[in-house]
């Protein structure tokens, strides 16, 4: 013990014991944790492949028929990330009606196409029938009102000329002439709303198209702006797609790029139509509308995707019948110094240029291609 501890006080000198006695306690604890922890990841294989490559020499010549030996490749191409999108139809009307009515009869039903001006829905014009021949008699009192009226004035000017009647006489057959007519031009007015009217009655299809839905029954009443049946137009379609905003500052209206409607399997090109904020601002996103030729056989409400292009990636790629499955790994036979290793991969996208490999091997190593009779025997 040091002059310095001798001196100190009694409680000093047990603290000072203690921390050095406590720091000595858990240096040793730390250091056995450490070797328990070493010795764990050493038995489990931590410091070694998960796999051992199986190598045999090299056989002179071909391996089997048909056999090649080709180089992995790193390849580059475009790098895009996609957005999934409805179809939606650019023209969709809704057909109201224009009366209070009962629905006598609905002549359409949902998936139906219809042809423009073909009669969908009928409403019951009982009561607009009986307007209208209410307005018919009302139009025929009116002109022979006005006839009657045409012969007392043309009379009345006769007799004004051989001075039988008096001037004021005259003009009181030309005023009953006069209203005679205009009360002939109000029932006319009114005829022909009368058959306007009557006209609402029948709804017809204003475009050509499909019907997405029917909103009305038989027996139904309607009243004036209420929605009998959606419908539209499959020869103009759009896919709406829900974009992040620091991908969406990548396009631009005009730009073509790569769709897929993923239930008919279809790829093609579409031109971006428009380009506007979500609803909600806080979602920071947009939606991106794209058009193009629209193929048969697509209808609204079907799902797709568009294809973001954000420059160029490389990627590691094999043939795929480089790679053969053994239970749950996927392997490739690599060829190097006279000998074949059977090295395990882990294996990504398939693209058109062959399986990408993400694991197992590097760009120059040189695999196996069996011939398609060999791919057929593994398989099988």
């Amino acid at each position: 013990m040091s002059r310095a501890d001798l001196e100190a006080p009694r409680p000093a000198r047990w603290i000072s014991r203690g921390w050095r006695r406590a720091i000595g306690t858990l240096g040793m604890a730390a250091l056995f944790t450490a070797g328990i922890v070493y010795m764990m990841m050493a038995l489990a294989g931590y410091f070694e492949p998960k796999v051992k490559p199986i190598c045999t020499e090299t056989r002179g010549g071909p391996a089997a028929e048909g056999e090649s030996v080709v180089e992995v490749k790193r390849i580059k191409r475009p790098r895009t990330e996609s957005a999934v999108g409805t179809i939606r139809a650019i023209h969709e009307v809704a057909v109201a009606s224009k009366i209070l009515a009962r629905v006598k009869e609905v002549r359409i039903k949902a998936g139906q196409d219809v042809k423009a001006g073909d009669e969908l829905v009928v409403l019951d014009d009982a009561d607009l029938q009986a307007r209208l021949q209410q307005a018919q008699a009302a139009e025929s009192g009116a002109s022979a009102k006005l006839n009657q009226a045409r012969t007392d004035v043309e009379r009345a000017r006769r007799l004004r000329a051989v001075n039988s009647i008096s001037q004021q006489e005259l003009e009181q057959a030309n005023t009953a002439y006069l209203s005679a007519k205009a009360e002939l031009e109000r029932a006319q007015q009114a005829v022909k709303e009368a058959q306007i009217l009557q006209g609402y009655a029948s709804i017809r299809a204003p475009i050509g198209g499909v019907v997405v839905d029917k909103k009305v029954n038989s027996g139904d009443t309607v009243s004036p702006g209420q929605a009998l049946l959606t419908m539209y137009d499959p020869g103009r379609m759009q896919m709406v797609a829900t974009v992040r905003e620091s991908q969406a500052m990548r396009l631009e209206v005009g730009q073509q790029v790569p769709a897929r409607i993923d239930a008919l399997g279809l790829d093609c090109h579409a031109t971006i139509s428009e380009i506007v904020p979500e609803a909600q601002a806080e979602s920071r996103s947009f939606q991106v509308k794209v058009t193009g030729p629209c193929p048969p056989n697509v209808y609204s409400g079907m799902f797709g995707r568009i294809f973001i292009p954000l420059g160029e990636e490389e990627v590691l790629v094999v043939p795929p019948r480089a790679v053969r499955r053994v239970g749950q790994l996927d392997e490739v036979s690599v060829v190097a110094d006279g000998t074949t290793c059977r090295h395990v991969v882990q294996l990504g996208r398939t693209l058109p240029e062959g399986r990408e490999v993400l694991s197992g091997l590097q760009a120059g190593e040189r695999v196996v291609v069996p011939g398609p009779s060999s791919s057929r025997e593994r398989r099988s």
